[in-house]
């Protein structure tokens, strides 16, 4: 059976879209507030501990999305005729990963404030 990854990498990341503006429009960022407001959305909005599970699990599955996609492109030579395909594909993952951090490290806490330290020491 024919499973195009790319739709589903597309669905998943509108996905990911729509649920980060509806926790964005709950979110208040600051050093103090910022961990009470992710208490609150996900106690006091209306199915917000599912935009939030979406959300943060969505995130797992686009980055294995994206694993499939480029080993299925990988496997069937998609860059071999058009070479800017590998390069335009790999500036893409970076700017993936750089959004992942940003969104790992917004909620302040102590979980985000040592993964922060971690991946930048690196």
């Amino acid at each position: 059976m024919y499973w195009n990854t790319g739709v589903t990498l597309g669905s998943l990341l509108c996905i990911q879209v729509i649920t980060g503006i509806i926790l964005g429009l709950h979110y208040t960022p600051g050093i103090y507030s910022a961990y009470y407001s992710v208490i609150h959305i996900y106690r006091e909005v209306y199915h917000g501990s599912v935009y939030r599970f979406i959300h943060s699990s969505g995130a797992s599955m686009v980055f294995i999305t994206v694993f499939m996609h480029v080993y299925r492109g990988i496997f069937y030579g998609s860059y071999i005729y058009v070479s800017s395909v590998l390069w335009i594909g790999i500036a893409v993952y970076m700017i993936l990963m750089a959004v992942a951090f940003l969104g790992y490290v917004l909620p302040w806490g102590q979980m985000s404030y040592w993964g922060a330290t971690v991946i930048t020491n690196l």
